[in-house]
């Protein structure tokens, strides 16, 4: 059963097939049917692309994922957090840019709040558990997750903007499981 990268970039793990928005579209079943069958596959892994997707089309990309993957399988996603209190950072991942110069934050059409992006997904049809993630006031909360089960780099454990002494980069973690049983 394959685990799958979404949106890869330059991103290899072993174990895990990388794609690329030309090779899967997100918002095109068509694209997931050239590829996979339904209900086949075990893991996917999606670093800061949900962020290029409008609010509706990231509910659809979420409902593709979820008819692609097998019961019992999971989305790692991770997005820029709307709730983290860096001004730097908000500058950085706001709507319409202006980001990194090597990165289209330009077509950053969404900034999720951690309820938001739970929601998008649980409305998909998914259990959600939130990995990492800051609530309304900006406090940054942290459940232990192993990157074995996919690895996101903007994180607290391995951005290395990070330090013990202050967050420099932090993420919206969200799995996202499809339940073994799925309700009628």
């Amino acid at each position: 059963m394959p685990k799958v990268i979404i949106g890869a970039g330059e991103t290899r793990i072993p174990g895990w097939l990388s794609t690329q928005e030309n090779e899967l579209d997100l918002l095109d079943a068509k694209t997931w049917l050239a590829l996979f069958d339904e209900n086949s596959i075990d893991a996917l892994l999606a670093e800061h692309v949900w962020e290029h997707l409008s609010a509706a089309d990231g509910v659809l990309a979420a409902k593709n994922a979820f008819r692609f993957l097998k019961p019992g399988g999971y989305i790692r996603i991770a997005v820029p957090d709307r709730n983290f209190r860096n001004e730097a950072y908000q500058t950085l991942v706001q709507v319409g840019g202006p980001g990194p110069k090597d990165h289209p934050a330009a077509s950053h059409k969404i900034v999720y709040d951690a309820a938001q992006l739970s929601a998008s997904f649980e409305s998909a049809g998914f259990e959600t558990e939130l990995l990492e993630y800051c609530d309304p006031d900006g406090n940054f909360h942290y459940r232990y997750w192993n990157p074995e089960d996919g690895l996101i780099g903007q994180s607290l454990r391995f951005d290395t903007r990070n330090t013990e002494k202050e967050l420099g980069m932090v993420s919206i973690v969200l799995d996202a499981h499809k339940p073994l049983l799925i309700k009628a």
